[in-house]
């Protein structure tokens, strides 16, 4: 597996943010009024901005040390931040948790995904939705992958182990009403209008033919924003079902790098080889990701997390469950051998670099038009 080639001169975050949509948008349909949501959600803060821009991120990439470019290459997450983290019910119905998007999964070295990961948690805690000292939070994530190569890799089910993520997730569960309300006042689309292809993946993922549906727009995170997500709803057998589509597209790293690597092939690749309990109903299908949308099964919110775990001990988690995503395309040893061999705190020196310019993109953007 091989790094792709090195990117082109930096532009601003003004011309960037246009071509990578040109780019985008020659590849599926995007929503005007979406992108302009997402537009505006940038200004609010550096975190979500950096969430909202995992294209800029790519464009900055080679700023960072040689040594860390050319680290060992495994099929990566690529956008990895604090909020790519979930939970599902496996094969067994057990709660399981984890990264739970992949839609810029790409070959980069292991390093992209840790430098990621712990810069917007450093940005989590600079706008005070994570409570930690930032090198703690950098050495934990670190720690935690680590322990994670040690250990050949685990899933989190919640069933058996991880018992504060246990409670957290089961939280959730106790009060699902809120879930189904936020879904049940999005407005209907109707049926002509949503792609045929989506219409069929969203079918295929239902429990029975010949349900009464009814299909919504819904807007999620940050990232993806701009995108077509179409849900399907249905009442099955007394309760409430829901299964959403949202539209695939290459990785955001082959608009400023030069390469080609098809998205059915990695987002397969990389669930099928991880470490990891999989969701049963999570899968690419054509040009949508589809997946059970479900209060057991969706993202788990920073500010839910902040105040129901010792912040430390979840950075520690996530740094382990990414390396038990990297775990599918590169052995434990040839992992633990460079990262064992780097110097102490290039971590934390990659993520300030970075960061530096994150900061920099984001009062540009912030200005008046």
């Amino acid at each position: 597996m091989k790094a792709l080639v090195k990117a082109p001169s930096k532009m601003t975050i003004q011309k960037a943010t246009a071509s990578y949509e040109k780019w985008l948008g020659e590849q599926i349909p995007l929503l005007p009024e979406d992108l302009e949501r997402k537009h505006e959600a940038m200004r609010s803060s550096p975190f979500l901005f950096l969430r909202a821009t995992y294209y800029r991120w790519t464009q900055l990439w080679p700023i960072v040390k040689k040594s860390l470019r050319n680290a060992k290459v495994v099929l990566s997450v690529g956008d990895l931040h604090v909020e790519n983290f979930g939970t599902w019910r496996d094969a067994e119905g057990r709660l399981v948790w984890g990264i739970n998007d992949f839609d810029e999964a790409c070959p980069l070295p292991y390093t992209y995904d840790l430098i990621r990961l712990a810069a917007s948690a450093r940005l989590a805690i600079s706008t005070g939705e994570l409570a930690a000292d930032p090198r703690e939070a950098d050495a934990a994530i670190l720690a935690g992958y680590r322990e994670g190569l040690e250990a050949g890799g685990r899933p989190f089910v919640l069933a058996e182990r991880w018992r504060t993520l246990s409670r957290l997730a089961m939280a959730k569960l106790e009060s699902p009403d809120k879930f189904w309300r936020k879904l049940e006042t999005l407005p209907t689309v109707a049926a002509n209008l949503v792609p045929e292809s989506a219409i069929r993946a969203l079918d295929g993922l239902l429990p029975a033919k010949g349900l009464a549906v009814r299909y919504v727009h819904r807007t999620a995170g940050a990232g993806s924003l701009g995108r077509q997500r179409f849900v399907a709803l249905a009442d099955w057998r007394g309760g409430n079902i829901a299964r959403e589509a949202k539209a695939a597209a290459k990785s955001g790293f082959l608009w400023s790098h030069r390469g080609d690597v098809e998205p059915r092939a990695i987002y397969r690749e990389i669930l099928n080889k991880a470490v990891r309990c999989q969701d049963p109903f999570l899968s690419i299908k054509r040009r949508w990701i589809v997946r059970r949308l479900a209060p057991d099964c969706s993202r788990i919110e920073l500010a839910e997390l902040a105040q129901e775990l010792e912040i430390t001990s979840l950075l520690n988690a996530m740094g382990w469950e990414t390396a038990n995503i990297h775990l599918g395309s590169a052995t434990a040893a040839a992992l633990l051998v460079d990262v064992v061999s780097r110097p102490e705190g290039w971590l934390t020196a990659a993520v300030e670099e970075m960061l530096a310019e994150v900061q920099t993109d984001w009062e540009s953007w912030k200005k008046p038009l």
